[in-house]
């Protein structure tokens, strides 16, 4: 549905930028106001649609909401028109194309309202789409904004805000804390069965294993670092 949509955005730009050979009015460069405000419609749809219905996805990533630090940084591009505060988060092979992106939205976005919130859409999710290729993700779509993060993430935006990265550490280790003693309690109170109880020996094994694999990801989690959008799953060795 996403990709659906984006495609559909990309065409109605292209057929802007087909037409303009210059900035001046709708009607100077081929556009009758019932085709603006044609588009305006067109353009309310699809991001209705986009907002509304994004592709599944393994996770809710920080990058692509409303919200996030990679269209905030498209907002700061286009209103100072400086392609370079983008270019910062696309891959050097893309930059080209972001610069392209960036060229046509700003002349598209001087039309009108109705057009600057298209041109503007069809940057951010450009922009997303060429970042998230670039840590080998998928774009499935921009997210609305006021999604619930949960705790980490804004914790560790705040963290590089504020230059202080106490209140994070104290998050994730009270976090990691509740979920050993957590699991470790529930393997404890298993431990001491009756031989004869078959039963009761297999729900210790069963609290056994996941306390066990629980430390172990926990542990492998915190010495590699994190590549790309998603957490990739750990190939540790098998505990026997």
């Amino acid at each position: 549905m996403a990709d659906e949509a984006r495609k559909k955005r990309d065409f109605e730009i292209n057929r802007i930028t087909r037409q303009t050979s210059g900035i001046g009015t709708p009607e100077r460069m081929g556009f009758t106001m019932k085709e603006m405000i044609f588009g305006g419609w067109i353009f309310i749809g699809l991001t209705v649609l986009t907002l509304t219905f994004p592709a599944p996805g393994r996770v809710f990533a920080h990058c692509d909401g409303m919200d996030g630090p990679v269209i905030k940084a498209a907002q700061k591009a286009l209103e100072a028109g400086d392609v370079n505060q983008v270019l910062i988060w696309v891959q050097k092979k893309d930059e080209a194309e972001t610069t392209k992106a960036f060229q046509r939205t700003l002349a598209v976005r001087k039309l009108n309202s109705q057009a600057r919130e298209l041109a503007d859409i069809y940057f951010f999710e450009t922009l997303v789409r060429l970042h998230r290729a670039g840590e080998g993700a998928p774009y499935t779509g921009l997210k609305p904004a006021g999604r619930d993060l949960g705790p980490a993430i804004p914790a560790a935006d705040k963290a590089l805000e504020d230059g202080k990265v106490e209140p994070l550490l104290k998050l994730l280790t009270e976090a990691m804390q509740r979920g050993i003693r957590g699991e470790f309690k529930h393997a404890l109170s298993k431990k001491k069965f009756k031989t004869a109880d078959v039963e009761a020996g297999r729900q210790y094994v069963g609290s056994y294993v996941r306390f066990i694999h629980y430390v172990e990801r926990l542990y492998e989690t915190a010495k590699v670092h994190a590549a790309g959008h998603y957490a990739e799953s750990p190939d540790v060795h098998a505990h026997k």
